[in-house]
């Protein structure tokens, strides 16, 4: 019994999955870049996402390391923000985004367009005006239709680089519903039923599109490199085999993100350094024995680069024991991070501000909107006498959390304030009731 109450102690303890610059102060609190969490707490109030620049940088040159001669595009529909272009064009990464919202406020930031690849399984006229005007590298072709549309949109004067999506038939992914690289769901061209073969042909049929490469992403939250190297076998061969029917060697190989991180103590992690040297290998000899050239590679790490790097706060509300069942809830919930009640995601909440001395109890911490799926974390351990006013951290919350934010409610969305080297700036202002206001116009 008592190696058991040690062993849940040590676990929430536990800082492994926290951003490297955390540090322990006095009194239960936890300061991350320098920065007292309960200082921001009440600073900035709550709810709150707290992004550790350096963290997000230093995950920024880990991947430039690991794929020097690759083209590392930071994904970011993870998240997004005006400092967010500058920290990833300044450490050298591309940029891959989904919408002409995210091109804009990119290239207005002042982050090169020809570093930009748009994708999207349904792209609007919007979205592809828009990058068109703005000039950017690449545009990756999702299905059928968008050929002819793409190459009107140029015009036949015109001149764009594509890359078709292509599904090799590789099942990955922490659930179905992030799972990207098999048949029978929206995105990309079949290798099994030929579409991925026939669109390849229309594009290279077009003379103002210029078919630059492939592109595969086979899921999300991948943490075993071997369905990336299964992913990229299928890839060479179908680069072989479009040399072979159309005499065109294709120059780039773009094999998606999806790389998995812990969001709670002792969770698989992908291998960063496996994954690249595992790929450039067996791209390297796959190449070799199909007598291909060797493409330049391409990865679009999001999670992996800005998740570890944020931290959310919230304040207790009120503590409710009903049986045996303890629910925390907070001033959020699935406004501010859907993804547990998207598809179960799990994290590890702790916490902060103050020293417990008591037991350890199973609670699940709720959020505070009109669902009964509502819940941040079930079944986590926190201190047996948290009550209203406490401060909670979680971890890991960098990613999908504003980018996925609702107005559900009309909580308003959090604050995101970077923190570095001591010192706090706010990015993203909080969402308020004026601006809530200011866009109902119906009066």
């Amino acid at each position: 019994m008592a190696t058991a109450v040690l062993s849940q102690v040590q676990v929430a303890d536990d800082l492994s999955i926290w951003p490297a610059s955390t540090t322990r102060l006095p009194r239960g609190g936890l300061a991350v870049g320098g920065v007292s969490l309960a200082e921001l707490a009440e600073r900035f109030d709550t709810p709150a996402y707290v992004l550790d620049e350096g963290e997000v940088r230093g995950r920024c040159r880990t991947y430039r390391d690991a794929f020097p001669d690759a083209d590392v595009l930071y994904a970011a529909k993870a998240f997004l923000s005006r400092a967010m272009v500058r920290w990833v064009e300044e450490e050298g990464l591309g940029l891959d985004v989904c919408s002409a919202g995210e091109l804009e406020l990119a290239v207005t930031t002042g982050f090169p367009p020809e570093r930009i690849v748009l994708h999207g399984n349904a792209k609007s006229p919007r979205d592809i005006e828009a990058a068109l005007r703005l000039g950017v590298g690449r545009i990756v072709i999702d299905s059928a239709s968008e050929i002819a549309r793409i190459a009107a949109a140029v015009g036949p004067a015109g001149h764009q680089k594509v890359m078709v999506r292509v599904v090799p038939g590789v099942s990955a992914g922490g659930h179905d519903k992030i799972r990207t690289g098999t048949d029978g769901q929206k995105f990309g061209l079949s290798l099994t039923d030929g579409g991925a073969q026939h669109a390849i042909a229309r594009v290279l049929g077009q003379p103002q599109l210029e078919l630059a490469g492939l592109h595969c992403h086979i899921g999300s939250q991948i943490s075993d490199v071997k369905p990336y190297l299964v992913a990229l076998r299928r890839m060479v061969g179908l680069m072989a085999r479009v040399r072979d029917t159309h005499g065109v060697v294709l120059s780039e190989l773009d094999m998606g993100g999806g790389h998995g991180i812990a969001y709670r103590p002792g969770e698989p992690a992908l291998d960063l350094t496996a994954l690249a040297q595992r790929m450039r290998s067996e791209l390297a000899k796959g190449c070799a024995a199909a007598g291909l050239t060797v493409p330049r590679l391409a990865v679009e790490p999001g999670r992996a680069i800005v998740g570890p790097a944020g931290v959310a706060l919230y304040r207790v509300l009120a503590v409710k024991r009903s049986g045996e069942k303890v629910f925390v809830a907070v001033d959020g919930g699935m406004s501010d991070n859907p993804r547990p009640a998207l598809y179960g995601a799990r994290y590890s909440p702790r916490l902060v501000g103050r020293h417990s001395t008591a037991a350890q109890c199973t609670a699940t911490v709720v959020g505070r909107h009109c669902e009964a799926g509502d819940i941040l974390a079930a079944d986590v351990e926190l201190p047996d006498d948290i009550h209203p006013g406490d401060l909670l951290a979680v971890p890991v919350a960098g990613a999908y959390h504003l980018s996925m934010a609702s107005g559900y409610n009309l909580v308003g969305r959090p604050v995101v304030v970077a923190v570095q080297g001591g010192s706090a700036r706010i990015l993203v202002r909080r969402e308020t009731v004026d601006d809530f206001r200011s866009r109902d116009i119906g009066g």
